[in-house]
This record gives structure tokens, C-alpha cells and sequence, in this order.
């Protein structure tokens, strides 16, 4: 009789497992939108026959890819997957089918789907079948790296990422608005990294029309197994549609592409061939409800989103309780107190009304230092005219 393997053993090794399949999802972080990203792992008495993860929509998922290459072997398998499998119709079968259909012994998932289509479904199918089924194995880390589809799921809104990038004394541009460059090569190829991996780029007509950005992704190659490199979309909240057709934000549109100008109920304006026009309500104070435009970009699909913005927007975003990261890089100089701020915000009359945050990650890239931080809390800041 074989010797029995300790729980803690077993523990471990399924960790292992659900571990690998969380480093094949994040393969997929620069093209999967707006699916999300799901790594999955076949093991066979103790050996792994089968791996696959999710590339981008459309596509094969990462049950199927790894069935694929498990063959026969999936038959008595146990599968470990980053999400629950899909149980509906969509752009391919239900996965949850393919692995009933393989006759798996048992999935152990890292969470269930948040989106109300599945919702449980995939694995009360899979029970139905006599599949054994395991759930929240590594489930904070699987949440982590679909953060933006769970948001979109269950708050109606993306992930809201604020980058803004100053000197040490926290000032975005001199006096005079020159503001290329402040930060290095190596922190303007980071923020080429969070382009490609955000679902679209969200700015507004000030920093078009002083700056003419194109906002795409240029110094990022990302994995080669993924193949040709996803352009995030780009979006322009332009209540007055002051940004022209020549706009260089503009310069790639098209059918392959996706392009939204975001403007007020009233605004008038040429379109720009190839620019989707969105209308979206004021706020009491005139400018736009941002809350309205993040549930507008919900139901663009949109899972995460990267603001890149001048002070007034930046302001505006942190007042209302919105952003759910800030990435600042600090660049080692001086601009003194003439040059532009980070963000517009109220006068603080109480230091209880600050935008207190949490330091998640702090290290260098290049020369200039890189701070990620998360909100404590709601700041208490109300959006003002400035």
C-alpha cells in the first residue's frame, strides 16, 4: 500500500499549480480586453500535461487551449483555473461543456465569475456532471489581476488608474507649460506598459489642445505569444468639442481602432471620421458628471482605465472619490512653486478633507522614482469651478 501524502503537502502543491495558472492569465494582460484574464492548468497524477491562457477576445479560452494539449490524458485530470469556467454562448462554446466533455475529475478555481452570466452557473453545471469542484484557492490574487473586469461586473464602472508624472517639489510642467520632459526614457517606457495593459486612455480637450498627444502605445512589446500589439483605446472628454480632426489623438483611427470623443448634451462640432461621439451629462457645477462617464465606459466594455491628464482633471477625478490607483513618477528636480501642480484640488479647511492614500509599491525606473498608492478612503473633497 502507498504511503499517504500529507495534507499540507497537497495544500502546497495545489498552490503551486493555481500559481502557474495565474503567471499564463497575466500573459494575457495587454490583450484580453474586454474578456478577462484566465490562465488554466491540467494535472495528471501529480504532473502537469496541460497548460493554456486567454489571448484576446474571440479567441480560444484557456480551458479549451489547455485541453488541447492534455489530449487524453485530461480524462481523470484535476484542473486548476484562475476563474470559473463560462457555462454561456458567447464568441465561443461554454467551457464549462469542454471540460465535462473531457471527463475531468475535479476544477479548483480560484473565484467565481462576477459576471452575472456565469455567476455560479459554470460550476453547478460542473457538480451536475459529478465534477468535484474547489473554489478560492489564491483568490485575492486572481481578483487582483482582473481587477478591472471585476469592477466593471459588479460597480457598473472600470478600473480607474490616475498617472501623473512631476518633479520632487510635485509640479507637472515650468511656469510656461513645457512640460516634455520631466521624467526619463525609462519611466516614459512604464507608462508605454500601462497603456498597452489598460483598456483605453482617457484624456481631456486642455491637454489635447495644449500638448497634441497621440496617447498610444509605442515602447512596449509585451509577449510574443500574443502576437500583434493592442492599441488601448482612446477616449477625449471634450464638453465644447474643441479638439479638431487633426488632433494627432486622432491620427490612427479607424476601423481597427477605437476612438471616443466624449462631449456635453449641447455641444456642436464636425465629426471626425473614424471618432465615436458620446454625449454625457454636466455635474450641478457645469462640468461633466465623471461618475455618468465611467458608467458610460462600462457599457463600452471597458474594464480598466488610464487617466493621463493636467492638474484641473486630475483634481476633479480625486475630489470625487474616483480614482482607484494613482501611479506618480517623481522625476529628481525642481521646478518651484510657479510651475503647474499636481491637481486642482479645494483649499483644505481641515486636514480630515486631505486624499489620505496607501503606499502599495514604491521603487525607481531609470532615475526617477515610481509611487503606486490606493485611496484610504474617500477624501471628503467636493468638485469646484477652478
Amino acid at each position: 500500500m502507498s504511503e499517504a501524502v500529507p495534507l499540507d503537502c497537497m495544500i502546497t502543491a495545489a498552490a503551486g499549480f493555481m500559481a502557474e495558472a495565474l503567471q499564463l492569465a497575466a500573459r494575457g494582460k495587454a490583450s484580453t480586453q474586454p474578456n478577462p484574464r484566465v490562465g488554466c492548468v491540467i494535472v495528471r497524477d501529480g504532473e502537469i500535461v496541460g497548460r493554456g491562457f486567454h489571448v484576446r477576445a474571440g479567441e480560444l479560452h484557456a480551458e479549451v487551449l489547455a485541453l488541447r494539449e492534455a489530449g487524453e490524458r485530461a480524462r481523470g485530470a484535476d484542473v486548476y483555473l484562475t476563474l470559473e469556467p463560462c457555462s454561456h454562448h458567447g464568441r465561443t462554446p461554454p467551457c464549462a461543456d469542454a471540460l465535462i466533455a473531457a471527463g475531468v475529475r475535479s476544477v479548483c478555481a480560484a473565484m467565481q465569475d462576477p459576471n452575472p452570466r456565469v455567476a455560479g452557473s459554470g460550476f453547478a453545471r460542473l457538480r451536475a456532471a459529478g465534477i468535484e469542484v474547489q473554489l478560492g484557492l489564491l483568490g485575492e490574487q486572481a481578483a487582483a489581476l482582473n481587477r478591472g473586469f471585476v469592477s466593471r461586473m459588479t460597480r457598473a464602472r472600470p478600473w480607474l488608474t490616475l498617472k501623473l508624472g512631476a518633479s520632487l517639489d510635485g509640479r507637472t510642467a515650468a511656469a510656461s507649460g513645457e512640460s516634455k520632459w520631466i521624467t526619463g526614457a525609462a519611466a516614459r517606457a512604464d507608462v508605454h506598459r500601462l497603456r498597452a495593459e489598460a483598456g483605453a486612455v482617457l484624456t481631456s480637450s486642455f491637454t489635447v489642445l495644449a500638448d497634441d498627444p497621440q496617447l498610444n502605445v509605442r515602447d512596449y512589446v509585451g509577449d510574443a505569444a500574443v502576437g500583434v500589439r493592442r492599441q488601448p483605446d482612446r477616449i477625449v472628454l471634450d464638453l465644447q468639442r474643441r479638439v479638431p480632426g487633426s488632433a494627432r489623438i486622432w491620427s490612427e483611427a479607424g476601423a481597427a481602432r477605437r476612438f471616443r470623443l466624449i462631449h456635453g448634451d449641447h455641444a456642436m462640432a464636425q465629426d471626425v471620421p473614424g471618432v465615436q461621439t458620446l454625449p454625457v451629462p454636466s455635474g450641478v457645477d457645469g462640468r461633466a458628471d465623471l461618475a455618468a462617464v465611467l458608467r458610460l465606459l462600462a457599457q463600452q466594455e471597458i474594464n480598466e482605465v488610464l487617466v493621463e491628464c493636467g492638474p484641473t482633471l486630475a483634481g476633479s477625478f480625486l475630489a470625487a472619490g474616483l480614482v482607484d490607483e494613482l501611479v506618480l513618477y517623481l522625476a529628481p528636480s525642481l521646478l518651484g512653486d510657479a510651475a503647474r501642480p499636481l491637481a486642482y484640488l479645494p483649499a483644505l479647511q481641515k486636514l480630515d478633507h486631505r486624499v489620505d492614500l496607501k503606499v502599495t509599491d514604491l521603487r525607481m525606473i531609470g532615475d526617477d522614482i515610481r509611487i503606486i498608492a490606493v485611496p484610504r478612503r474617500h477624501s471628503g473633497l467636493q468638485q469646484t469651478n477652478r
